[in-house]
């Protein structure tokens, strides 16, 4: 895929559709002159023993967050600073407003994506990457642009054994643009992706009509990877549960979410 940056007019799959899907390639030769897979083994490992989801007990759900800011006409991105939470440490707030029904109006806060992670190279390159998909969105290109970063594993310990995500539903996440790329996925199995169009979220994948299913697919391999353009689609991901093998199985996921960086006066 050619990369560059979109501009007003600009028709690609993401705008069309809705959403887009991507591979490896497209992140690891941004990377070129550096050692790519000691990056994504340094990244992997960042996702290893991470804490659980505090607002998800018994779930099997675990993750870390963290907030950045992007300046269009200039490239740069910045790290915002986290805050100290008495029970989680370092940590980042998360707001979604109504968007996710199960916290409703919520400001949760998640623990801190360490900044040995936020330091690493390929991870800074996945969010230009992305940050250039969305850029032909006027509302994004004009000004400073928001960015959301996930770090969400979703872990069991023997054959079947569910972790779930968050929602268990066809959503939309309320940010503009959301990007999930897969980092891990070992002895699991479930992790389906479905997109479909708004009307369906607040319902199962089994509850909408096969015509309605826009894309089904599974992440397969690290940094297969996929987009969704929020006003445009809802989108699932199916539980995972345990594998064969006699072993503990996890999905480790990436996302990435962009929305206008806008003052409140």
């Amino acid at each position: 895929m050619s990369v560059e940056t979109l501009g007003t007019g600009t028709t690609t799959e993401l705008s069309e559709a809705g959403f887009a899907r991507y591979a490896a390639e497209d992140f690891l030769t941004r990377v070129d002159g550096f050692d790519t897979d000691r990056l994504l083994k340094e990244l992997q490992g960042q996702f290893v023993g991470m804490p659980s989801d505090p607002y998800g007990p018994n779930t099997n759900r675990y993750r870390r967050y963290g907030r950045a800011v992007y300046v269009p006409w200039s490239g740069n991105l910045t790290w915002l600073p986290t805050v100290e939470d008495a029970e989680l440490g370092p940590a980042t707030e998360y707001f979604q407003g109504d968007f996710n029904p199960e916290f409703p109006g919520a400001r949760r806060r998640f623990p801190a994506i360490p900044e040995e992670a936020r330091n690493n190279e390929l991870l800074r390159q996945i969010v230009l990457f992305d940050a250039e998909q969305a850029l032909w969105l006027d509302e994004l290109r004009d000004g400073p642009v928001h960015i959301g970063v996930h770090f969400l594993t979703l872990r069991v310990d023997g054959e079947g054994e569910r972790a779930v995500p968050s929602p268990d539903f066809l959503h939309q996440d309320g940010e503009r643009f959301t990007f999930a790329h897969l980092i891990n996925r070992d002895n699991v199995v479930g992790g389906t992706n479905v997109i479909a169009p708004p009307r369906c979220a607040g319902m199962k994948p089994e509850e909408i009509s096969a015509d309605l299913r826009q894309a089904e697919f599974t992440l397969e391999n690290p940094l297969d990877s996929y987009a969704v353009y929020d006003e445009k689609v809802s989108h699932y991901v199916s539980p995972v549960c345990g594998g064969s093998a006699p072993r503990p199985g996890e999905r480790s996921i990436l996302l990435i979410d962009f929305t206008p960086y806008i003052p409140h006066i």
